[in-house]
């Protein structure tokens, strides 16, 4: 059983409606609005270096600023 099959109970202890000069919901904001503030996870096959992933999505998404935190390589999941 994963985790995310693990049935919780959600507790809210205050709800407020956003203010929309502050922000909207994540499900309410635009595909641009996501990409310009927002993360990619990915899974990177063997072989281009970290380095080489951050170039192609730049140049896939037409951004200018992009980068990765963390290990991007696949012998941290246990593949090889």
């Amino acid at each position: 059983m994963l985790p995310a099959d693990i049935k919780r109970e959600v507790l809210i202890k205050d709800e407020e409606p956003t203010d929309p000069r502050y922000g909207c919901p994540p499900d309410k904001r635009s595909v641009e609005e996501l990409l310009n503030s927002g993360i990619i996870n990915l899974d990177k096959p063997p072989g281009p270096t970290s380095h080489e992933i951050v170039a192609w999505v730049k140049r896939i998404l037409n951004i200018e600023n992009a980068g990765h935190g963390g290990t991007l390589e696949p012998l941290w999941a246990g593949r090889s």
